[in-house]
């Protein structure tokens, strides 16, 4: 393992750092860290031990590199069965790390491709299965809760094909025989329908959360079937976990990173903004959904910002802190360099993270890992719960129970649709409600539409129109980003204005033995989130997109220059 971080901060701002770092140095926060002593983050015992169930991750790397034999005997035993592609059936912790080692290292040749499905649209769930021949498919159940509505929606999907093409091709074969469990053991397994008629059944050791799971099997079965070398990636990850049981935060790449992060978070500098090479940039996905998730509860927290487009110098607020991360010997960027370069010399806060070699993203899991429970520990906040993530998730099954008014709902407010309203009444709707936008506060656009490249190039051209605000910009698609920066939406800052696009299902898709379709799911996933960021009076701006949404996505990104002209 080998990379640097050199941290570039203006006076007030190194003051302020020192002094974290100072305390860290004499509350010996490493030290505590690696000793699991709860009271660095609570005093209360209930907490504590709630915490002390949620700190398995300090071992990963060791645990995990005695099932490397094994997890290789399984990749190579897969690819000889016939399987050409594997498909993650998961959710935020769940999913994220198989799609980031998927993007920066791709498939080995020889080995399976690998997909993700995490959107309920029922265009995307189209878009990444139907494709594919079910049985020369691998799905991937993956749920650290074995509970998860998306997975298990997926999985009845993935059955109903699965068994249909059994009985076509009149095959002495079973629909479990194609599929396997990522979970933990116990109730999570058992919760799993058809559990005992799995090929495969992972189980992971139950004190490692979700979002803290990358070096689990959720990551590690993956790698597995694309040809990573798990042996490289393990190495990688002990070699950082061992340098943050450095006792000197100044010496140590995790606590030192935590430090920096929680005591700039805490004075103001919450937007966390990556700017990376393209080679490692889908990491930032990942720590985006540890960061937020870990640090966004009880008002305060550290706001990600991940694929915002670039902006000139000043364009960017006080709130900022920028990360880099860039591979040692890759193309150089000189755009970048000069940003970087500017945005030091005008004060901001700029750290600079360079790896030699890809497979050093196993360091950087822990890395940030350690990080943000450290920034945890700045920040005065348990970095192991969720406390607010089951509002959404209550307020969904509500509408899907059609219980609405009667179980305490948020009254829901007519959207703007924009195939009624047209580029200029858009504007103006837009207008009022965007008006006197400024730093610290941040626009997040969330997406409750099928991801495509055209979707992805118009919401990247409606934050560059938001830019002109000075205020950082977000974007997620739903539901993967409820399970990724709900929390932090939520709990978190409440310096955030909420864009949620939705759209019409011209094809919706049944979820085989569910009373409802994929359509109507994510449907009542929006609806349960506008409720629940409304009753956090989060203000949201609704914004319905018709049959056309590529249509609609550029004309409510001219009325977003427009209004903001």
């Amino acid at each position: 393992m080998s990379s640097r971080m050199r941290i570039q901060l203006g006076g007030e701002e190194g003051d302020r750092v020192a002094a974290a770092a100072d305390e860290a140095r004499r509350g010996a926060w490493a030290e505590r860290l690696f000793a699991r002593e709860t009271g660095l983050w609570s005093s209360e015992p209930a907490v504590g031990a709630a915490i002390a169930d949620r700190l398995g991750w300090l071992d990963l790397p060791d645990h995990f590199t005695l099932q490397i034999a094994a997890l290789e005997g399984f990749g190579d035993g897969i690819r000889e069965a016939g399987f050409t592609t594997a498909v993650v059936m998961g959710m935020g912790g769940s999913s994220l790390a198989p799609l980031v080692l998927h993007r920066i290292f791709g498939t080995t040749p020889g080995y399976l491709d690998l997909r993700v499905l995490d959107s309920t649209d029922p265009a995307a769930v189209a878009a990444t299965v139907d494709d594919l021949d079910p049985l020369q498919t691998l799905w991937i159940f993956a749920s650290k809760s074995g509970t998860t509505t998306e997975p298990q929606a997926f999985l009845a999907d993935a059955r109903s094909r699965l068994e249909a093409a059994l009985r076509a091709a009149d095959a002495d074969q079973r629909a479990g025989e194609f599929v396997v469990a990522i979970t933990d053991p116990g109730r999570s397994l058992e919760a799993i329908p058809h559990h005992d008629d799995l090929r495969e059944q992972f189980l992971n050791p139950p004190d490692v959360g979700g979002r803290y799971s990358a070096l689990t099997y959720v990551g590690l079965v993956p790698a597995s079937l694309i040809g990573l070398d798990l042996d490289s990636l393990l190495a990688s990850a002990a070699a950082m976990l061992g340098e943050c049981r450095e006792p000197d935060p100044d010496a140590n790449p995790g606590v030192g990173l935590g430090v920096a992060i929680g005591a700039l978070a805490k004075a103001g500098r919450d937007k966390l903004t990556f700017v990376a090479d393209p080679a490692l940039a889908p990491f930032a996905a990942w720590a985006e959904q540890l960061l937020a998730e870990s640090t966004g509860k009880h008002g305060v927290g550290i706001v990600p910002v991940d694929g915002e487009p670039r902006r000139s110098p000043e364009s960017y607020g006080d709130d900022r802190v920028f990360v880099e991360l860039a591979l040692a010997g890759g193309p150089r960027d000189g755009e970048r360099a000069a940003l970087l370069k500017a945005l030091a010399a005008a004060g901001q806060p700029v750290i600079h993270l360079e790896l030699d070699d890809p497979i050093d993203i196993g360091a950087e899991f822990v890395r940030w890992e350690v990080a943000t429970a450290i920034a945890g520990a700045v920040l005065g906040i348990n970095p192991f719960d969720q406390p607010n993530v089951e509002d959404s998730k209550e307020r969904t099954r509500s509408v899907l129970a059609g219980r609405g008014e009667a179980s305490g709902a948020v009254a829901d407010l007519p959207p703007l649709r924009v195939s009624d309203l047209g580029e200029e009444r858009l504007a103006v709707a837009l207008g009022e409600s965007l008006a006197g936008l400024q730093p610290p506060g941040y626009v997040a656009l969330q997406a409750f539409i099928a991801p495509s490249p055209a979707a992805d190039a118009a919401i990247a051209d409606i934050r560059t129109a938001i830019a002109r605000t000075g205020c950082a910009t977000t974007a997620g698609y739903g539901p993967q980003f409820l399970h990724s920066t709900g929390q932090l939406h939520k709990g978190g800052p409440g310096s955030g204005t909420f864009i949620q696009l939705t759209s019409d299902h011209p094809v919706d898709r049944p979820i085989p033995g569910w009373p409802y379709t994929f359509g109507r799911l994510i449907d009542a996933q929006a609806r349960g989130d506008r409720e629940a960021l409304r009753a956090h009076d989060r203000p949201v701006i609704h914004v319905h997109l018709g049959d056309d949404p590529g249509a609609d996505l550029r004309t409510l990104e001219r009325a977003v220059a427009r209004a903001l002209g």
